[in-house]
């Protein structure tokens, strides 16, 4: 029988309730897998909200957050994939450098250095880490250098420490302990970072000063896109946060002069002369003001759809801009890897977004229980452009939540046999289905699309568009591709696609390179890093992944080409491994 009373975190805190719950972000996931249960009650008992948020997945810290932990776990196994989100880095850095208070223990303290083996990291201290061929394992009673975040000068607290990194220089201006006469680790009023694991249930002063400081915080939220200047939108030179964190990078940026164009995945075969002939004869009404209600009238036949929910717009990118500025979103979701203009016309817009990332080892397959159950707006592909992958209509469906819009970008839907799994012909309350003409009937330079949804909100979007958006040329070829020859020549593409790509598929099986199956006009493959460049060299432009949320530089995107075409790039890859 046990007579002690049992530990209790509000009672070890001996502190009044506070009245707001300010979030303290916490590092879990597979590079962070070490911390005391106790430093999570304890946090709560002192009236933080603790969020737990993954380095190697998420792309932003959870939103207010006005404290954050990094504690133990093995950041040197994960360091590509740790360096390859880039925007996670960015948001964590500015979040420190603000001053919302941050512990660091051990693994968290390698994360905070400059670099981890030339493993770019978050670069918040002026330190490097590197493995070394020394275990370090021991307990330790130490003393607090100064007064700093957690602790108060000359204070004695134990714990332990467990690495095989060192860190150089070992200390900063001012250490967070000292180990005999050495001072160890960094610490200011609002950081405090070293290797040393301390249980804040026998140190529970420590947790107190934490919580105290975070519930003094402003909450973080996030880093917007930086404004182009002027002369910066004259040359369309839009700054952004560096290549892996280029939210507005796109294929067309990997073509050029003399390669083989593997890189945009626009349907190259010559446009039908049906089509070619609308958009020539367009041009005799460019003498008068655009309207695109006969090309809605086209659309909804052709998906047997009311009229009254078919909105035409300028490509899909407008009808992501309109969605964005359709509400004072609480927590847009955008799944990834996926399109990135989403994220552009939602932080264009002052929103803060949440991406939820689909995993390669389970095949980008999406679990509708990893969508947070405060997302009220949704944004997902299908296919998901640069996975190839199609989800099915139920997963899609399970999204569906009462307050809450799910947006299906359906830009390849077009391009599957059958169009399966496609919302386009079945209105659903909550979901709305955004559609290009880009990619089947090669026409980027036209810039049309639509929007299929409950009139109520093409009402919405529709009082939010520009007028006249929509161009003469883009209305003709809305028209002329929802007729009965765009019909027949479409089931003739979607067949030439597939029998394309499985040429693609068969050939880097032969080649032992890992892809995933696709149902797009492209395939997502794992040559490993510095193919592209080198397939570059020789002459076979393909698009790089590593600016897709989730994916790093060993990824490509390749697109579907001819066989005799997809042949002479499955030499050079040949060669080039």
């Amino acid at each position: 029988e046990l007579h002690d009373d049992p530990w209790d975190p509000v009672s070890a805190l001996s502190m009044e309730p506070l009245p707001t719950q300010p979030v303290v972000a916490m590092a879990g996931g597979r590079a962070f897998t070490f911390r005391y249960a106790e430093t999570e009650e304890l946090l709560r008992a002192a009236g933080c909200e603790v969020v737990i948020f993954d380095p190697l997945r998420d792309h932003t810290l959870p939103p207010d957050t006005a404290g954050i932990y990094l504690g133990g776990g093995f950041p040197e196994v994960h360091a590509a994939g740790l360096t390859a989100n880039e925007s996670l880095r960015e948001d964590l850095r500015a979040a420190i450098d603000a001053g919302i208070p941050t512990v660091a223990e051990c693994a968290g303290l390698l994360y905070l250095c400059s670099s981890v083996d030339d493993a770019a990291m978050i670069g918040t201290l002026e330190a490097t880490a590197a493995m070394s061929s020394r275990l370090t394992l021991s307990y330790r009673r130490v003393t607090a250098v100064g007064d700093d975040l957690l602790s108060r000068q000359g204070e004695e607290v134990t714990g332990h420490e467990f690495h095989r990194t060192t860190v150089s220089p070992a200390t900063g201006a001012q250490g967070a302990w000292l180990v005999g006469d050495s001072p160890v680790g960094f610490a200011t009023p609002t950081l405090h970072a070293s290797y040393l694991h301390t249980h804040w249930a026998g140190h529970p002063h420590l947790a107190k000063r934490f919580a105290q400081a975070v519930h003094r915080a402003a909450p973080h939220n996030g880093i917007p896109l930086p404004c182009p200047t002027p002369e910066q939108r004259t040359s369309g030179s839009v700054p952004d946060r560096g290549s892996k964190g280029d939210l507005r990078h796109h294929g067309d940026r990997e073509s050029g002069a003399g390669l083989l164009d593997f890189a945009v995945n626009v349907y190259d075969d010559p446009r039908p002369t049906w089509l070619d002939d609308a958009l020539r004869a367009s041009l005799d009404d460019v003498g008068a003001y655009p309207d695109p209600s006969g090309a809605e009238v086209a659309i909804a036949r052709r998906h047997g759809r009311d009229p009254a929910e078919v909105l035409a717009t300028a490509g899909a990118a407008e009808a992501f801009s309109l969605i964005a500025g359709a509400s004072d979103w609480g927590r847009p979701v955008v799944v990834h890897p996926q399109f990135t203009e989403p994220d552009v016309a939602l932080q264009a817009s002052g929103h803060r977004v949440t991406h939820v990332v689909l995993d390669a080892e389970d095949d980008f397959t999406l679990d509708p229980a990893k969508i947070p159950d405060d997302a009220d707006l949704v944004f997902l592909g299908n296919p998901t452009n640069p996975t190839g992958v199609l989800h099915p209509a139920a997963t899609i469906r399970a999204l569906l939540r009462p307050d809450r819009l799910v947006v299906v970008d359906e830009a390849f839907l077009d391009s599957v046999p059958g169009e399966t799994h496609s919302f386009a012909p079945t209105p659903t309350p909550g979901l709305v289905v955004v559609r290009s003409l880009t990619k089947l009937w090669g026409i980027p330079g036209v810039r049309a699309g639509y929007v299929l949804a409950e009139p109520g909100i093409i009402d919405e979007l529709r009082w939010r568009q520009v007028p006249w958006s929509v161009s003469a040329t883009a209305a003709a070829a809305m028209v002329a591709t929802a007729g009965e020859d765009a019909r027949a020549e479409a089931a003739l593409r979607t067949q030439r696609i597939a029998t394309r790509r499985s040429v693609l598929g068969q050939g880097l099986t032969d080649l032992g390179i890992p892809y995933v199956a696709s149902q797009a006009p492209f395939v997502l493959a794992r040559p490993g890093s510095g193919v592209r460049e080198r397939l570059r060299a020789a002459g076979y432009a393909v698009r790089r992944a590593d600016t897709f949320p989730g994916l790093d530089e060993s990824w490509v995107r390749i697109a579907v080409r001819a066989p005799e075409t997809t042949r002479k790039l499955l030499a050079a890859l040949r060669l080039e491994r």
